[in-house]
């Protein structure tokens, strides 16, 4: 299976020089926890929620101010995220997306076909290829139902 049938296409994307609160905002307004950063539709970087936190956290230790004051709005998406990142191409197989994400410890892998972006494949897209594979090979149309857990005695 290849990642070009799983990736998701419609990627929300921000610009390097877009302020830290706008990427807050696209963060929680999509529900997603990475955005690639493109110019002219050439990915240049990722930031990830996790980076927002750490800019977040790092404002505040220096300005010695509780969270919520000091210049975090002021600050640009090309201060905090990451310049240089791993990429697979629509042809690559999900299972080497998998060994990647898995390897690096890290959430998604934009798709590129030379540097222009062209889509995004997460934990979540992987979850689901494999889990509509096992359903496939199996035979199976649902996943099979939980086992409840055993009730741990009180102490």
């Amino acid at each position: 299976m290849q990642v070009r049938k799983w990736m998701t296409r419609s990627v929300v994307t921000i610009g390097p020089q877009d302020s830290l609160s706008r990427a807050r905002h696209l963060l929680e307004e999509h529900r997603i926890d990475q955005l690639p950063v493109v110019v002219e539709g050439k990915l240049v970087g990722l930031l990830t929620l996790r980076d927002l936190q750490n800019a977040f956290e790092s404002v505040c230790e220096v300005a010695g101010r509780s969270p919520g004051a000091g210049p975090f709005g002021q600050l640009t998406v090309d201060a905090v995220m990451t310049p240089h990142v791993l990429t697979v191409q629509p042809d690559d197989s999900i299972l080497y997306a998998a060994h990647l994400l898995r390897r690096e410890r890290i959430g998604c892998l934009p798709v590129v076909e030379g540097s222009r972006l062209v889509g995004i494949i997460t934990r979540r897209d992987l979850l689901f290829a494999f889990m509509q594979s096992f359903e496939a090979g199996s035979g199976k149309n649902s996943a099979p139902e939980a086992e409840p857990y055993a009730e741990a005695p009180r102490v």
